[in-house]
């Protein structure tokens, strides 16, 4: 057996990221600006800024309503338990990886039932040509 172990993460894991991180990365991966952001969320734009620069947090309810605007959990907002924000390219290309996965799915199934008609055809062929 080797050295090596094997971490799992549970809930209460930690990104490493402080809340006001999380919050500037949740914004760019929204593709808001500070000033959309802030209208959306109804603080000033100086007020969001604070909060990503940890220079200052905000009340539960703005928890709540940046979760909301941002497209996250408030959970993930506040330690980074659960699932981050996805680029919105990683989510196309996945979608685009899962689509030729099925196309070749439905492609190797054609496959299989050509091989097997031909062996079929092949046993018949071959009766006639031993009778």
């Amino acid at each position: 057996m080797d050295d090596m172990t094997t971490e799992t993460y549970d809930e209460t894991y930690d990104d490493g990221d402080t809340l006001g991180g999380r919050i500037t990365r949740a914004r760019d991966l929204a593709g808001l600006t500070l000033e959309e952001a802030a209208s959306r969320i109804g603080v000033t734009d100086e007020t969001l800024s604070e909060w990503e620069s940890d220079r200052s947090e905000p009340r539960a309810n703005k928890i709540m309503t940046l979760a909301g605007v941002l497209g996250v959990s408030p959970a993930w907002l506040i330690s980074g338990a659960g699932d981050a924000p996805q680029s919105p390219g990683i989510s196309l290309a996945v979608d685009e990886m899962t689509g030729e996965i099925n196309r070749l799915r439905e492609l190797a199934m054609q496959i299989t039932t050509c091989i097997e008609t031909l062996e079929t055809r092949l046993v018949t062929l071959t009766r006639v040509a031993n009778d």
